[in-house]
């Protein structure tokens, strides 16, 4: 969310959670005679231990807190902590000694705070802090590097420090993956929850445009903009889905895609069995060639062994359409349509806030300009931003971009799944990002490997809007067969 004190913290939209009832934790500690470890921990293993009184919730964010303190500096994924987050974990422990579920009501709760955060809140979850990203969500400049801002400096992959974090959402999957948190929400208009994912060995859940609130976020585009876990298993994901999707009357397009979820929720839907009899389309060009360029062609071979050896019908060598054009942005319309989408969702955005000398984003490229030696703007630079700017609205060629988007979609994956009628594709990493991005879709990315230096990979499971059920089952089946994620190891 936005800070309305500071223009700097505009980009601080990622929220890291930790639970007290819906879930969490592990300590190093001994309680009541059985040793915990927090490290890797999943929701299920920490919620147990809540249930057995071998953890209480101050214990879970002391740890934490120590942890951030220890490596933060280092990796800089969270730029902001909760000061009330152990006062938090206090309500909520003794809430649970009176056997309350749910909500916490003594907690002050901002009004219009974010959507997604308030259905966090009173499934009973604690608010750790904010994420780091890149800048405005790599939205500022074209030149800007992924996991950088001004405020939070640069994000460090956990893996290879080296090695990029990727982004925008560079700082929920980093704190994820480094254990700095139990788990965490990253945001995505195109590959900025599926790409930090990948190369930070973590899963990270796309959902359906809509299925999540957006309220409360800062906009990209309405159009593409969703908000979805980033975590370290399936099952953890799959727990955070259920808590944050549903209808908010301040977003429409949760009126429609809230038909889309399942009765009982997404949990029914993690079968480790669940790979056997589905059809997944395997999508090699471009994908897989880009995958061999990394000296990782194998590894995805392997892992298709492995979904048909798990009962899955594999259909090999699947064709998008124009799948040349739809991954440049500039030729499919996509930049066309976005820079224009942003001013105007922008503005508006800032229009509602309660106090705020910042009311448009020409007052933010102005303080950008006033400011260049805290925001780099020699450096980075805003030529998006200008782009921005120098738009008028809906006009011809906007229309003409958004309805050349749309042709794309209908007659690239949407025609794909009709013709062969898969239960989900399946293709490496996040490179796909721009294909599930303009239409809206839904897609997993699960850790699948890691290359020669030890930067992570993952593998992406996408459909169509409202597949997330699908896609649960196909991922954790994966996972379970695979197992293929470690803690990071912090190379230089």
């Amino acid at each position: 969310m936005a800070s309305s004190s500071s223009l700097r913290s505009s980009s601080l939209f990622l929220f890291l959670i930790l639970s007290s009832i819906f879930s969490f934790g592990f300590s190093t500690r001994t309680i009541t005679n059985y040793t915990l470890s927090i490290r890797e921990a999943t929701i299920k293993d920490i919620k147990q231990s809540f249930e057995r009184n071998q953890l209480t919730s101050r214990q879970l964010v002391q740890y934490y807190l120590r942890e951030i303190a220890r490596l933060n500096g280092l990796l800089k994924g969270i730029i902001e902590v909760n000061p009330d987050a152990l006062l938090q974990a206090d309500a909520a422990d003794n809430e649970r000694k009176c056997k309350v579920n749910g909500s916490l009501p003594n907690l002050h709760v901002v009004p219009r705070e974010a959507g997604v955060v308030e259905k966090l809140r009173k499934a009973g979850a604690i608010i750790l802090g904010k994420a780091s990203l890149s800048e405005w969500a790599n939205f500022r400049s074209t030149t800007a590097t992924s996991g950088f801002s001004p405020r939070g400096g640069q994000g460090k992959n956990p893996y290879v420090l080296s090695a990029t974090p990727c982004g925008s959402s560079s700082g929920s999957a980093i704190s994820v993956a480094a254990n700095l948190v139990t788990v965490s929400l990253g945001t995505e208009t195109d590959g900025s929850i599926l790409c930090p994912s990948s190369f930070n060995s973590v899963v990270g859940l796309k959902p359906t445009v809509g299925l999540t609130s957006r309220v409360g976020i800062i906009p990209v585009t309405p159009r593409q903009d969703t908000i979805g876990p980033i975590c370290r298993t399936i099952s953890d994901a799959v727990y955070v889905l259920d808590a944050i999707v549903g209808f908010d009357s301040n977003d429409e397009a949760t009126r429609h895609a809230s038909y889309y979820i399942p009765s009982g929720g997404y949990k029914r839907f993690l079968n480790p069995y669940g790979l056997k009899g589905k059809r997944l389309g395997i999508v090699r060009n471009p994908f897989f060639k880009i995958a061999q360029g990394l000296g990782l062609g194998q590894t995805f071979d392997n892992h298709l062994h492995t979904l048909r050896r798990q009962g899955a019908i594999v259909v090999e060598n699947l064709q998008i359409a124009n799948i040349d054009v739809i991954l440049i942005v500039t030729a499919s319309g996509e930049a066309v349509a976005i820079v224009t989408e942003f001013k105007l969702s922008l503005n508006a955005y800032l229009k509602e806030l309660v106090a705020s000398s910042v009311r448009s984003l020409a007052d933010i490229i102005a303080f950008n300009l006033k400011f260049p030696d805290l925001e780099l703007t020699d450096k980075i630079g805003q030529d998006i931003f200008l782009a921005a700017q120098a738009t008028n609205g809906i006009g011809a060629q906007e229309k003409a971009a958004l309805a050349n988007l749309e042709n794309l979609s209908k007659n690239g994956l949407e025609k794909l799944m009709r013709d062969y009628k898969p239960d989900a594709v399946v293709t490496p990493r996040a490179d796909a990002s721009s294909v599930y991005a303009i239409g809206g879709f839904p897609a997993i990315i699960v850790p699948a490997g890691y290359d020669s230096q030890g930067v992570p990979i993952g593998i992406s499971i996408r459909g169509l809007k409202g597949s997330e059920g699908k896609l649960i089952e196909i991922a954790y089946a994966f996972e379970q067969a695979t197992k293929i994620r470690k803690p990071p190891s912090f190379k230089p």
